[in-house]
């Protein structure tokens, strides 16, 4: 791979034009979905956690909670797991707040998941370059496999992204996700052997 990508020229656009599409539409699901976080569980409605963005620059990414309040592991057992947070999980909404993301130009629409911190310390150099571009609310690992992949899989489907970004790929995952929600293919998975994806020590907490 060449030394670094960027994103291609005229992506940021995209990103604020379909932000401004969906914003109203997304904004009332979202105030349904936030509804059934409040009334299913306990604390907050919002789960905030630290995640690694272009350049390797560090944000705070904005989710439903799906999980009981307190500490949860990266890999929850399933009892942790609400009410509503299984339905919001099995159709991605849990997502849907990271459009405040896209908007402030943290994440894009379509690009790499993005990473904790301490996996993205297992990076090879060539893994690295999955950081050439900013993270999105979905990407070709997701229309792919999703979480039913392996790590490692994934990064290769990122990469590939990278390397082969364009307005007409980008439209065709948007096109492709869209099935993905509604089946709700590769919603579970998430191997917890997983050498790249697996927990340290000391894992931060998941929502």
């Amino acid at each position: 791979m060449p030394e670094e990508f960027g994103p291609y020229r005229g992506k940021r656009v995209l990103d604020l034009f379909i932000v401004c599409v969906v914003g109203l539409p997304a904004l009332a699901v979202g105030l349904l979905c936030a509804l059934a976080v409040k009334v299913t569980s306990r604390g907050p409605v919002l789960f905030l956690q630290e995640r690694v963005g272009m350049g390797g620059r560090p944000f705070t990414v904005f989710k439903f909670r799906t999980m009981v309040a307190g500490d949860n592991p990266i890999f929850p057992d399933a009892s942790r797991i609400t009410t509503a947070g299984k339905w919001l999980r099995r159709f991605s909404l849990d997502e849907l707040p990271q459009l405040l993301n896209v908007w402030r130009g943290e994440m894009s629409i379509v690009g790499p998941r993005p990473a904790l911190a301490y996996q993205v310390e297992r990076y090879t150099d060539r893994q690295r370059h999955r950081l050439d571009v900013r993270p999105g609310l979905t990407g070709l690992a997701q229309v792919n496999g999703r979480n039913a992949l392996a790590w490692e899989e994934r990064i290769e489907l990122d990469l590939e992204y990278v390397r082969t970004q364009s307005l007409l790929v980008d439209l065709r995952i948007i096109g492709r996700t869209l099935w993905v929600m509604l089946s709700g293919e590769g919603a579970e998975g998430h191997p917890t052997d997983d050498p790249l994806a697996a927990p340290s020590p000391e894992p931060p907490a998941a929502g």
